[in-house]
């Protein structure tokens, strides 16, 4: 029953010496870890960015592709639509 009492009539005025070489080793291992994750969150985000960015290149020269046969198409038919009667008899009377 001594050791009972003893226990009971000890107030606790300190943390166990355990518990805070615990906490402290968590606190450690937090702040030993977040280098490595920023920067393998740095990584991640700059891959990504740099995958966005070679998507777009890639769409904006696919869109400019079309643009070209679209503005190609457009002169093809403007010069099958210039009038070929005119045009003879304007090189006719520039040859005669």
């Amino acid at each position: 029953m001594a050791v009972h009492s003893a226990l009971v009539d000890a107030a606790p005025t300190s943390v166990n010496g355990q518990i805070t070489d615990t906490v402290t080793q968590v606190n450690t291992k937090v702040l030993g870890d977040s280098p490595a994750q920023v920067m393998g969150n740095l990584m991640i985000y700059t891959s990504q960015a740099l995958a966005n960015a070679a998507y777009n290149a890639s769409q904006q020269q696919a869109q400019e592709g079309i643009d070209e046969q679209a503005a190609t198409a457009m002169a093809i038919s403007t010069l099958f639509d210039v009038d070929t009667a005119a045009s003879g008899v304007v090189i006719e009377k520039i040859y005669h």
